[in-house]
């Protein structure tokens, strides 16, 4: 399936299909110098079939993990294509998950001021949410995501064959964000994941969220407004992340429950439980009150945040980053004493 992300001069196309990684150079241009960045953490045969379709590449392997998202990794593959003499005709792929598809977009988005980037997503969490809508960003110090550009890829290729050697952890890390947006804004894909099996239904689950994250960014591609909704668990989830050993969607997840109407809670948390994402545990308020207070979306004492109503539906506000706290420390701490 092609799915077109019309963003005028910066559209492109997103192509879901099983067994694409080894037709990459039918959709990507590939007849040129190639950076190739992967992890250590993904197969090593995913990033040589890229190579062996290119006419001149290089593979650099940065760690696994969200350390990679330093200066210091963003300086080394900057150095490495200076090195290999790439022009501003050359282009980076990404292979990986979210954090080499982040490092390696703003990577491309600054070596001569921008090159072509194409990213190859190998994880459900990148698949149906980071691989697309151009944000690319390093880490800087404890803050996540603080140094970034936005900057669009040139094509995504979606193959759900890559997702088979995925820990099941991986695959829930992944469906965390799904869940998100289907609270948000799909109340038939909150339907599928909620009573049907997940594994059977994958592809639907990843097509139906690339089609509202597609939807969203469209209309707000620098997030001015609408794309806000996609941050939905993220302003307590980043707090979490930055104080527990958990996941991304992990902590996403966890993010959600407090911002969703009481009416529905009860729903989302069975459905967290199903895809193994109901982790409540003691949680570091004074971490995660430090890492809200420095988030990115927060403005000053405020930070605007999404909430949820109804399945399918949501509402945006700004509120103090302290009653976000304490949304969710009551919200947590009725559900320990139940």
């Amino acid at each position: 399936m092609n799915i077109h992300m019309n963003l005028k001069e910066n559209s492109y196309d997103i192509v879901v299909e099983k067994g694409i990684l080894l037709r990459a150079n039918q959709h990507l241009n590939l007849n040129r110098r190639v950076l190739i960045v992967t992890d250590s953490g993904v197969p090593e045969e995913y990033a040589q079939t890229i190579k062996n379709q290119c006419k001149e590449a290089i593979i650099c392997t940065v760690e696994q993990g969200e350390s990679s998202k330093s200066l210091e990794t963003f300086g080394f593959l900057l150095q490495k294509m200076l090195e290999n003499n790439f022009s501003r005709n050359d282009c980076v792929v990404a292979v990986g998950g979210g954090v080499v598809g982040d490092l390696s977009g703003f990577v491309a988005s600054t070596y001569m001021r921008g090159i072509d980037f194409y990213n190859v997503p190998t994880t459900l969490l990148s698949q149906i949410d980071s691989s697309i809508g151009g944000k690319t960003a390093i880490n800087l110090g404890n803050v996540k995501n603080i140094v970034g550009s936005f900057y669009q890829p040139k094509k995504v290729l979606i193959d759900s064959e890559l997702l088979k050697t995925l820990p099941k952890r991986q695959i829930a890390n992944g469906l965390a964000e799904a869940i998100k947006m289907a609270l948000t804004s799909d109340s038939k894909l909150f339907d599928i994941i909620e009573n049907n099996d997940i594994e059977e239904n994958i592809d639907d689950i990843i097509i139906r969220s690339l089609n509202i994250k597609k939807s969203v960014v469209e209309q707000d591609e620098k997030e001015s407004g609408l794309r806000k909704i996609l941050n939905f668990g993220h302003t307590i989830g980043h707090g979490i992340e930055v104080s527990e050993d958990l996941y991304h969607g992990e902590c996403v997840a966890l993010g959600l429950i407090p911002l969703c109407n009481k009416k529905i809670r009860p729903r989302v948390i069975e459905v967290l439980k199903k895809c193994n994402l109901y982790n409540l545990i003691d949680f570091d308020w004074d971490k995660i009150t430090q890492a809200i207070f420095h988030d990115k979306k927060a403005d000053g004492e405020f930070v605007t945040i999404t909430t949820v109503p109804e399945v399918g539906s949501f509402e945006i506000e700004k509120i103090k980053c302290n009653e976000v706290i304490e949304i969710a420390k009551t919200c947590f701490n009725k559900i320990l004493q139940e």
